[in-house]
């Protein structure tokens, strides 16, 4: 991707002389991340939705949280399509602006980057153990 690929040349609606340039989402919200959304939470337990507001370059998002805080984020295009989601699949929501992450998830994310270098040690471990087999 190039330095400027994130900006497309605008239409007349920009500003003078419509020149201007509008910058472009790396890609929007649709059904499949709603959907995606629905199914993580009516499989797991106790789940939470934490809406993160739209930044320059991504759509609003939401963060599903899990009781033991398994978690998910998915674009859904706007703070009102969040919270109408969770009132579908009846979930509690929250702006993460106000409330922040749940400790959960903070701990779900500790033990998956030890699992990844117990996992990657285990492996060097046994490359080693093979490299010096074969040797």
């Amino acid at each position: 991707m190039g330095l400027f690929d994130r900006f497309r040349r605008g239409g007349g609606a920009s500003g003078v002389g419509g020149g201007g340039f509008r910058q472009v989402l790396d890609r929007e919200g649709g059904p499949a991340d709603l959907e995606h959304l629905r199914a993580f939470a009516k499989t797991r337990e106790g789940v939470a939705f934490y809406i993160e507001p739209e930044t320059t370059a991504t759509d609003t998002t939401v963060v599903a949280v899990a009781f033991d805080g398994e978690w998910t984020r998915r674009r859904v295009g706007t703070p009102r399509a969040a919270e109408k989601l969770a009132r579908s699949v009846k979930v509690a929501c929250h702006d993460v602006t106000v409330t922040g992450y749940p400790p959960e998830m903070r701990a779900w994310n500790a033990r998956a980057k030890a699992d990844r270098a117990a996992l990657e040690e285990m492996a060097r471990a046994e490359s080693d153990r093979r490299d010096d087999r074969d040797r």
